[in-house]
This record gives structure tokens, sequence and C-alpha cells, in this order.
């Protein structure tokens, strides 16, 4: 049934790839040669930039994506960030440039690497790690060996089974949690909920890669230490790109988010090895008695990444945690406040669920759960209508022709595909309408993309060898909690959501998450 799913999946891609295909506009192939200079790209001085991030600068305190929009505005769909201390920077708003980066990404694509977690795991924290790196920060072929090595592990349906049950205690635990919170007369949640989606993420993170429980649902959900956790991670996602993307600032100055950012990294490392000694030293104990399976069925992720090499299961679980905490609250809590608007896919989509699940109880299992079309197209809607970030990153190893111009090796290329794909009617038609029914076969697809769209623009995970390593968790974390919240409740939310996230670098919750959960009846 698994090797089903994964089939169904690649034949949506596939048909979604095609169809994109024979709409895109044909670029014109033009040589090297042929292209306008590097130089002659539009973009700010590099002292109008410095100038654009300081008090009063045009950019200061400027949410990322509406920046560049803005200098879309000014200087067209390319455009050039000259590089205050490092590599240069070229934006690219034009879809077409999109499949010309990827096909020239190289053997291991280059990311810019995140600076300050460099400095953290080099100087700062260096006993630890001892030379590892990290899949989201590292490049070249020590980080190719690595993603060779954790991709069977990580990505594999059928390692499905070594999370599965552990999400659904998560899951359950939620459910309680929202039974014994919400209001009784009105049945909406408390204010503060989205710091229980939250919860939900990080216990379901933690669950599958530290094989630990936490109780950020129930017993010690107000424990200092979990607070503490709690803010670090969210001082990293903000933190991290704020530094390592704008100007690097911290290099030359003491600066206090800087200071603030190396506490909380701290915070993340001793947590994670304190959980994954005690959780390591609990399967050795198991071993010794027996208990355990022998290697290749192991009973957990964090099992089997230790088998391989415990410093890589510490690496990958602090990635899951740095990439995957805020990220998929605001993808979770975006996909709940589309279906609480849209009652009647809701509608559609419960019918769907109840035939996998009959009752509220019922067991949901990799089996049933294979068989969930309108589930993961609404999923994919959700995540389109609520982009958790501007787009992503890579460093040409040659070079090549972007949108007429001659972008030279070394040079950091941006690509403004998530918040495009979401934002821009000329891509999607009827674009900040869910409409779910665009990601399924079989069915009208005239919403799906405009004129000038490609296969390239709808990336949430990224795409080729740097696509997200952990992405086959959260979509099993988001498949598990939607289909459980959507068989148990009516969702219902009675304000408007114009406004319900805001956006820094990342995209944060904006407004109270007072979500209605009304008792579905059978």
């Amino acid at each position: 049934m698994l090797s089903k799913q994964w089939n169904a999946n690649k034949q949506i891609s596939g048909q979604i790839y095609q169809l994109c295909r024979g709409m895109a506009q044909k670029a014109t192939v033009m040589s090297v040669e042929e292209a306008k200079p590097y130089a002659d790209i539009p973009g700010p001085s590099k002292l109008q930039l410095i100038r654009a991030f300081l008090p009063g600068g045009r950019y200061k305190n400027l949410p990322v994506h509406e920046m560049f929009l803005d200098m879309n505005r000014q200087y067209g769909s390319i455009f050039r960030m000259p590089s205050v201390a490092g590599t240069d920077m070229v934006l690219t708003m034009n879809p077409q440039d999109y499949e010309v980066i990827f096909r020239n990404e190289g053997q291991y694509p280059y990311r810019r690497s995140f600076e300050v977690m460099d400095y953290f795991k080099r100087v700062h924290r260096r006993e630890v790690f001892d030379g590892y790196d990290g899949l989201t920060s590292g490049n070249g072929p020590a980080w190719g060996k690595m993603r060779t090595a954790v991709n069977p592990i990580l990505l594999q349906p059928r390692n499905a089974k070594l999370y599965m049950t552990n999400l659904l205690q998560v899951s359950d635990e939620f459910l309680e949690r929202i039974r014994t919170i919400r209001d009784p007369v009105t049945q909406e949640m408390p204010d503060d909920f989205a710091v229980d989606i939250r919860h939900l993420v990080i216990e379901s993170i933690c669950s599958v890669a530290l094989n630990t429980h936490l109780g950020l649902l129930g017993e010690q959900r107000e424990n200092k230490d979990i607070k503490k956790l709690v803010l670090a991670l969210q001082d990293v996602v903000e933190l991290g790109f704020q530094l390592d993307m704008m100007p690097a600032f911290w290099k030359y100055f003491p600066m206090p988010n800087f200071k603030k950012l190396m506490r909380s990294l701290d915070t993340i490392t001793d947590f994670c090895h304190f959980h994954i000694g005690i959780a390591l030293k609990r399967i050795e104990e198991d071993a010794k008695a027996g208990k355990l399976n022998e290697i290749g069925l192991e009973t957990s992720l964090l099992e089997k990444l230790a088998r391989f090499d415990r410093q890589t299961a510490v690496i990958i679980a602090m990635d899951l945690l740095f990439a995957g905490a805020d990220p998929t609250l605001v993808t979770l809590g975006g996909i709940l406040f589309s279906l609480s608007k849209s009652p009647d896919k809701q509608a559609r989509l419960l019918e769907e669920i109840r035939r996998i699940l009959p009752s509220k109880d019922s067991s949901l299992t990799i089996e049933s759960m294979s068989n969930m079309p309108y589930l993961r197209a609404c999923i994919k809607e959700g995540i389109r209508m609520y982009p958790i970030g501007p787009g992503t990153l890579r460093r040409m190893p040659h070079d090549v022709v972007l949108s007429g111009y001659r972008v030279v090796a070394g040079t950091d290329v941006g690509i403004a595909a998530n918040y495009q794909m979401a934002n821009m009617e000329q891509f999607v038609p009827k674009v900040r309408e869910f409409i779910p029914e665009r990601w399924l076969r079989d069915e009208s697809n005239s919403h799906l993309v405009g004129e000038t769209a490609t296969p390239f623009m709808y990336l949430p995970f990224g795409f080729g060898p740097r696509s997200c390593a952990g992405k086959r968790i959260v979509d099993m974390m988001l498949e598990i909690a939607i289909s459980r919240l959507v068989r148990n409740f009516e969702i219902g939310f009675d304000y408007p959501i114009e406004n319900a996230f805001k956006a820094k670098f990342f995209v944060q919750p904006n407004i109270p998450f007072k979500f209605k959960f009304v008792e579905q009846t059978d």
C-alpha cells in the first residue's frame, strides 16, 4: 500500500508538471556570450543598501518579502543586492529562470551557509560538534555524504512505521487538550491556542527525532525548561535568518540579537543532547534485555539513525526542530483557517475521511491513509496560500543566463517562488481562493495555473538533492492532525483572517487562534 501511495503522489506531481510545462511560455535560448553583462543587472548600490537597513531606512524592520516586492517594483523581475561583506545575491521573480537555476545547481547544490550557525558549530560549541555539519547548513561532499546516508532513513515510505505510532499518540493528546480547554458554551479555543498548535508540532518532532515524550500538551506544559526550549526555537527561526540574510553587521559589532541567538542555540543543543542520551541509554538497556528486534527492524527513527552514527542522530534532531517547529505551525494553522472559511470543502474532506475512519475513534493506519487524495489536495492548497517564507537560494557553480543577463559563477541566486506563487494572479488565477481541486486528477484544472507558470513554481519543500529531508515526516504529521481534527470536530472561525499571519523573514501568527471545535455527531 505504501508503494501505491508513493506512485499516486508521483502520478499527480507528474500530471501537474506536464500541465504546467505545456502552459509555460517558451524562454528564448541565449548563450552566455549573447547575454547582457552581469554589471548591468539593476539594483541598489552597496551604500544605498546599507542605508536602507539602518534606523529610518527604507527596509528597517520591513518583512523580507515586502522588501523583495519593493525592489521588484523599482528594478524589475531580476535585481542584484550587492554584498556588504561576502557574496552578491541576485533575486529573480521571473519563473522562467527557475528551471535554469535548478538544472545548473551541480552535484552538491550550494546554498549560502548560515554563517551564524557555522560560527556556533565551529567556534562557540566546537567541543560538541567536532567537525560535523548539518543538512540545513552544510555544503559540499561532506554534506552530500551525510545526505546520501540519511535519505533512505528519512524519506523511504516503508520507514513511516518508525514514527506513525508516536505521531498518533501525540494526536490523541492534542484532541484531548482541545476538549479540555475549549469554552463549554461557545466551543471556542482560548486566545493563545497558537501556543498549543506549536506544542503539538514540537511534541511530534521530539517523539520522532528524540523518541521521547515531553508532555507539552499536558502535565509539562508549564515546565520552565520546556518553555525555555519553545522560546529558543522561535528565536532561532527569526534571528538566525535575520542575521544571515541581512548585512552581516554581527561580524564587526557586538549585537544583542547575535548574543541572544547563541544562547538560544545553546539551549536547543543541550536539550537534544540530554534527551537523546536518555533515549539511547534506554535503547541499549532494552537491547541487553533482549527486548529489541534485530538490526533493520528498529522500533524508532532515532534508533535507526543512531545505528548509523550517534552524532548524526543529534544533528538530524536539531535540524528537524530548527526547520520544522514554527513553519509547520504556520502551515497547519493556515490549513485550518482555510477549511473553517470553506464549509463546502470541509464537508467534502469529511466525507472522504469518514470512508477511512467510520467512527471518531477508528484506528488510522499507514494503509488506510494511502487513499486520501482530497486530504493531500487540501494540504497542498493550504501551503500555497500560506507559504512560510519567500523562497530558496542557490550559489551558481558556473555562469548562467537569467532574464537575459549573465550571472557569474559564485553568485547567490534567490528564487522568490513561494510568495510569487501565493500572491500573483498572473501565475495562479483566483489566487486568494482556497481551491483544493487545483491539485486533483480527473477534475477541472482550469484554476490551477496561469499562462506564465512553470513546474518549478510550487516548491514548499525545495527541489532536487537539497529538498527538505524531513518532508515525509511533516506530511505524515499534517495528514494525521488534519484527518483526526476534521473527523472529530466541525471546525469554524468567526473572525476575519485577512491578517492571520505576519511576516518578518518567516511567517508568524498575528491574531488569536480562536477556532471553534464543535463535536461531530457520529
